[in-house]
């Protein structure tokens, strides 16, 4: 099935990245949306402001098939409310979403199939699958979670690290009641043992680092990944768009790829 996208934040850093990416794999940009005005046309197809400001019926006008969402989290209940309207799919590629959205997506996902996930490098979401059988096997060990990203990035946490930080605490669940602890500075104490610690680094114009570190009487185990370009978000979400356009109503991520595959 071809991919014809509706691409919100087109105008920002990673929506010219997912378009260049898309001309590159053969996938159509058929239309943007951004609420910065700068471009309107740049890459060669129209950008409005808003949905509203679409025109009627544009999965006939502009052939639009799935919305791919790389704007801002406050934008999603509009996103939602269009995808279900127009009864196609969304992919949310953006970050720092509040319980309430989420549990919106959830909502949504009834009527229209939902891409989300907090990363969508294909590489990140096999570390934290790495990750899961890590912490079900080194029963006992101390679990630190190391993040680095450019001094640009307005969140932290980020939000790939909380995916890891959950996932292990899934993973946990069974044993003990995990916290995550932020601050070590606030509380003059040892380390108590169903703690994940999570740290953030942020500087220079680093794309994202994430390191996890099992640590255990005399030995230690390191999961980590690197993305050197933004290119692998793009490419994932764009995977991700192709992947859901023929899906039924529903919620799904990074692992509904990866149990496709035939590995």
């Amino acid at each position: 099935m071809p991919v014809n996208i509706l691409l919100a934040g087109a105008n920002g850093r990673m929506g010219h990245i997912v378009t260049a990416v898309a001309e590159e794999i053969g996938f159509r940009i058929a239309a943007g949306i951004d609420i910065n005005e700068s471009d309107k046309i740049w890459g060669g197809f129209p950008i409005f402001t808003h949905t509203a400001d679409l025109p009627a019926k544009p999965s006939a006008r502009l052939g639009i098939n799935v919305i791919v969402d790389f704007s801002h989290h406050t934008a999603l209940e509009s996103l939602l409310k269009f995808a279900v309207g127009e009864q196609l799919p969304l992919v949310v590629a953006t970050t720092g979403h509040t319980e309430a959205e989420i549990a919106a997506m959830h909502a949504a996902s009834a009527s229209v199939p939902i891409f989300y996930s907090r990363n969508m490098s294909l590489g990140i979401n096999l570390v934290t699958e790495l990750c899961r059988k890590a912490a079900a096997a080194l029963e006992g060990f101390d679990i630190e979670i190391i993040e680095k990203h450019h001094n640009k990035k307005l969140d932290a946490p980020s939000g790939t690290a909380l995916m890891i930080a959950d996932a292990v605490s899934e993973t946990l669940s069974q044993r003990y009641k995990t916290q995550y602890t932020y601050h070590r500075d606030m509380v003059r104490r040892e380390r108590m043992p169903n703690e994940i610690g999570i740290h953030s680094v942020r500087g220079g114009t680093i794309i994202g680092e994430h390191e996890v570190i099992f640590a255990g009487d005399n030995e230690v185990v390191t999961i980590s990944h690197s993305a050197e370009s933004r290119d692998v978000f793009a490419r994932g979400a764009l995977r991700a768009a192709a992947f859901i356009t023929d899906k039924p109503a529903g919620i799904y991520n990074m692992n509904s790829i990866i149990d496709a595959m035939e590995l």
